[in-house]
């Protein structure tokens, strides 16, 4: 497919990376990666969604062919489409964090638009 990039991975590799990373995102609304990988992993997500608000047999196998877990094609198909049953695209936005220490690469939070995220329930998470 003209046009992707190819992330200094095997087809294989990528295919599989990006698969994980759009489960995660549908998952827990948000993730931290690179640009380019946050770039990539949206177009997969919003076609993810796209699927999820046409709610047809045909459209979930599809959603399952492409997705890691079953129960977040579920949470696809009753939370998150239908969250986004009114918009035409643009599910998702990037915001860039800055370099990251290691490397210098550009980091990127992505996440899906409307969603309300607590502070406070991050720091939860990060401490257990």
């Amino acid at each position: 497919m003209p046009g992707t990039r190819k992330l200094g991975r095997p087809t294989a590799h990528r295919n599989a990376m990006l698969r994980g990373m759009v489960t995660f995102l549908i998952e827990n609304e948000q993730i931290e990666t690179t640009v380019t990988r946050a770039k990539e992993v949206r177009s997969m997500a919003e076609r993810m969604v796209t699927l999820g608000k046409k709610n047809t047999l045909a459209a979930k196998r599809q959603a399952l062919a492409y997705i890691t877990k079953r129960e977040v094609v579920t949470k696809l198909f009753d939370v998150t489409a239908p969250r986004y049953a009114d918009r035409n695209g643009g599910y998702t936005r990037i915001y860039k964090l800055g370099p990251r220490r290691g490397d210098g690469a550009e980091m990127a939070l992505i996440r899906f638009v409307d969603v309300k995220f607590d502070a406070k329930d991050s720091k939860k998470d990060d401490k257990k």
